[in-house]
């Protein structure tokens, strides 16, 4: 198996063109290639794949093996890797997601896509589409009581559930011991990732995430963007924020229609498995 090791604000990723070639069990090639000892080392794997209906389709596996459904900083990683690599000449491509149809504008310095702005369509609201049950049709500034501590949280569906919630003390955060139970909670039928975020001003925040499957990581895109919408509607930011995370900075937009991600996305190395 030919793969390329990429990054988004340090969100890592194994990628692996399935237009050349297939791979019969993602699920468990996931498992293996994620081991940061024993394998090659990730938050999990992509694939790249022909569609019907886009110009690519992106899988995602977490690093359990599990299938995601979008993955933010990962498909800015798949425009560049399509582009850099000449599978497609276009600099605004569609690419097909289990999240739905997402559409990226690639910038291009010296041959090479440098960033990535992705319209990650509208924002899900609607608890029994995130899902999250048991708080009313909409969860906005719920209070709720996870791991024995009173929250506020505001849950939202970028194409995969969050659940954002509000802390003073972002860096001294154990979220070793509060992610999973957020992750595992029976308010999330389909379990959760959840932002831990503070607000720095109406133009910045900083988060923390706990991915469901993949457990802390250094960036989450659908994360940043979840967050910065659950802060616009709580009225505590603009509409136009920087979000702060552990391996960069992501632009997000949130608009009338849709939320606007823009962030870089970075090659590593490639190899043979």
């Amino acid at each position: 198996m030919k793969f390329t090791k990429m990054h988004g604000c340090g969100n890592d990723y194994v990628y692996v063109d399935c237009t050349k070639e297939a791979l019969p069990d993602p699920g468990a090639v996931a498992l293996q290639v994620s081991d940061r000892h024993f394998g090659i080392g990730s938050d999990g794997l992509i694939l790249i794949c022909p569609s019907e209906t886009g110009d690519f389709r992106m899988r995602m596996f977490n690093a359990d093996g599990s299938e995601g459904a979008m993955c933010g900083n990962g498909i800015r990683c798949v425009a560049k890797f399509v582009y850099d690599k000449g599978l497609t000449r276009k600099k605004r491509i569609a690419v097909e997601t289990l999240g739905g149809m997402k559409y990226l504008d690639l910038t291009v310095e010296d041959g090479k896509v440098s960033k990535v702005r992705v319209d990650m369509g509208a924002p899900v609201l609607e608890a029994e589409r995130i899902p999250v049950v048991g708080l009313g049709e909409k969860v906005v500034g719920a209070p709720v009581t996870v791991g024995g501590k009173d929250w506020t949280m505001t849950c939202v569906s970028m194409g995969n559930p969050h659940a954002v919630v509000w802390c003073d003390d972002v860096d001294g955060l154990d979220i070793e011991a509060i992610g999973p139970q957020f992750e595992h909670h029976p308010m999330f039928p389909d379990r959760v990732n959840t932002e831990f975020v503070k607000v720095l001003d109406r133009r910045n925040v900083q988060m923390r995430v706990w991915e469901r499957g993949s457990g802390e990581t250094l960036a989450c895109g659908t994360g940043a963007c979840a967050t910065a919408v659950a802060c616009f509607l709580n009225g505590l930011t603009e509409s136009k924020v920087t979000v702060h995370l552990l391996g960069g900075d992501l632009e997000i937009e949130v608009t009338d229609g849709s939320v606007f991600m823009t962030g870089p996305a970075t090659t590593v190395f490639e190899g043979e498995y």
